[in-house]
């Protein structure tokens, strides 16, 4: 009877295991950013014909279009930030989630600060995180925890 012996292979810290294998995010992340902006797009048109003016201080106001516009562009800067953390982060998922947390905190800011009326910038700070609702964790199950 023969017996064998498995010699356990030695692990490098930068070869990558199964688990890191990265996934294509700009597919899932492109259709996240279209329904994101339509979705938001929607929801300021009810709010608007519910009386919320999107209108600031000095009477310049967020036409409806705006939102499409804006949404789909930020969304779309969402899946570029989700393309680079998936080649160069070390855990993309959760540097992305990380990131993508503090933008929606700093995107709320104005809301704050342009001099909206309550109703307004409460609406505002909810479409951002409608926004962020559809797209972040599209993109994040799209990236691997740890390269």
């Amino acid at each position: 009877m023969s017996t064998t012996t498995q010699v356990p292979t030695r692990m490098t810290p930068n070869a990558p295991t199964p688990t890191a294998e990265r996934q294509p995010v700009w597919k899932h992340g492109v259709a996240a950013a279209v329904v994101a902006s339509v979705t938001t797009t929607v929801l300021a048109a009810v709010a608007s014909a519910a009386g919320i003016s999107f209108a600031d201080s000095t009477g310049a106001s967020i036409p409806i279009a705006g939102f499409t516009q804006l949404t789909l562009l930020f969304s779309l800067a969402g899946v570029g930030i989700a393309a680079v953390m998936a080649r160069k982060a070390r855990r993309p998922r959760r540097t992305f989630v990380r990131t993508t947390v503090t933008l929606t905190a700093l995107s709320i800011v104005p809301d704050l600060t342009f001099g909206f009326d309550a109703g307004s910038a409460a609406t505002l700070i909810t479409l951002h995180i409608v926004a962020t609702a559809i797209v972040v964790p599209t993109l994040a199950g799209r990236l691997a925890p740890t390269r």
